[in-house]
């Protein structure tokens, strides 16, 4: 505790690095405020009541959970974030199929600012379309009476809706990259990484409710909470867990001077895809029960509901399996054993006992391979584990999400991330961080953002 009151001193110390920080948190503030501003025209008690009704286990529970609950506000932010992150993994994913893409994403500098521009155009685009679709589902929403949410939802409430809704979008995207900018940390990431934590003290205050009530032992709470601890750990264990290949570099003599000779490490991580198959596989088990909403009175409804319930084991089963696949696919989008042996091969390296080229990436890929399987089944047991914790221990919907799955882990990945930053600023400045050895390798929380 003493030494985490010196590292905050020493932060205090560093000018440049407190107003990056105090920048950041304000920048938060707004994002948290925009987050409760309701759309005009939406009946405000009729919203809190409708979304008493709503259901955490589709595909709108997931969407709420990464805008921090304003989408269940119907707030100007409703759409949070995530049209950027979208757009930004189109373009990721268009790198492997157009060739032109690819070029782009290794020009350098002058290509990451013109797919930084695609990106923007896209998000504006993908805003517009989703917040068509979402002013049509709360126009479409009705309280236990009947009440509706939207009393007058017309071709002007549509417009309205839209236009501020892709606004704040736009608006979310910009504070994003002043925070990444003039803050501390990655700005998309940690605009993510508040809207998720800020449901924290919620779920807290439903499982305080509950031991005032006498439907749970302040124990059981304490259990739950060193559970969590653990989990966290586990976590952080696995995000920082890499391979290192050895790399000899061979040596070079220009002019007068001698290049090369060291030997250096290439990292392969444990969890290279990081939290997307998480993503993937969550949004495909949440479409089940999104189409089930739309049509409740179906004569299948009732059967898929029972197939597809989180409390059965074909759906448990199927989530795992599921993200063992895609964080296999992933990896594969996302790293280039290829590339990375062509790379070595220009600069002079090469891996003792391996030949340059061909084999190099062989072996690259042979051991990306090998780790990536515990890495994929790591991400199960993660992704399965609220589940486990909402059905076996009782513990509420919002309150089990925290003990695993696609919130967790962007929560320790940004978490790694910003602290690493923080690290670098106070290690630059002759100050000790937070750690006392060691390095923290830090890991953004969704697809690299």
């Amino acid at each position: 505790m003493a030494r985490i009151l010196e590292t905050f001193r020493n932060i205090a110390k560093v000018e440049d690095l407190r107003q990056r920080i105090i920048f950041t948190a304000l920048v938060l503030v707004v994002v948290r405020i925009g987050a409760h501003i309701t759309l005009p025209g939406v009946d405000v008690a009729a919203l809190k009541a409708a979304a008493g009704t709503a259901s955490s286990d589709t595909l709108f529970g997931l969407f709420d959970l990464f805008v921090g609950g304003a989408f269940s506000n119907a707030a100007i932010f409703a759409l949070g974030i995530m049209p950027y992150i979208t757009a930004s993994i189109i373009l990721q994913l268009a790198g492997v199929v157009f060739p032109q893409v690819q070029k782009l994403q290794r020009e350098g500098e002058e290509g990451r600012r013109k797919l930084n521009q695609w990106t923007r155009v896209g998000t504006v685009f993908i805003s517009a379309l989703q917040a068509w679709g979402v002013s049509i589902k709360i126009a479409s929403m009705q309280g236990p009476g009947g009440m509706p949410v939207v009393p007058e939802h017309g071709f002007l409430f549509t417009v309205t809706a839209v236009v501020l809704m892709t606004a704040g979008t736009v608006f979310l995207m910009w504070l994003g990259e002043q925070i990444t900018e003039r803050g501390i940390g990655n700005g998309i990431s940690l605009i993510i990484f508040i809207g998720i934590i800020a449901q924290f003290p919620i779920a807290l205050l439903q499982e305080y409710q509950l031991i005032q009530a006498g439907s749970r032992l302040l124990i059981v709470d304490l259990i739950l909470l060193g559970l969590l601890v653990g989990i966290i750990a586990a976590i952080v264990l696995v995000t920082l867990g890499v391979r290192k290949i050895p790399v000899q570099y061979a040596k070079r003599i220009v002019g007068q001077k001698v290049y090369g000779g060291t030997t250096q490490y290439l990292p392969l991580r444990v969890n290279t895809a990081g939290v997307m198959p998480i993503i993937f596989a969550q949004a495909i088990m949440f479409i089940p029960n999104t189409i089930i909403t739309f049509f409740p009175e179906a004569p299948w409804a009732n059967f898929v509901a029972q197939i597809w319930s989180d409390q059965s084991f074909f759906y448990g089963f199927a989530y795992a399996v599921i993200v063992v696949l895609f964080t296999y696919f992933y990896t594969a989008i996302v790293f280039n054993p290829q590339e990375v042996a062509d790379t070595l091969k220009r600069q002079g390296g090469f891996i003792p006992g391996v030949r340059p080229g061909r084999q190099t990436a062989e072996y690259i890929d042979r051991i990306l391979t090998r780790i990536t399987f515990p890495g994929s089944l790591f991400l199960a047991v993660v992704a399965i584990l609220p589940v486990f914790v909402r059905n076996v221990l009782g513990v509420s919907s919002l309150f089990a999400s925290f003990f695993g799955g696609t919130s967790l882990l962007i929560i320790v990945g940004v978490a790694l991330d910003t602290l690493q930053q923080i690290e670098s600023h106070l290690v630059m400045r002759h100050y000790e961080g937070f750690m006392r050895s060691g390095k923290l390798r830090g890991r953004v929380g969704i697809g690299g953002f």
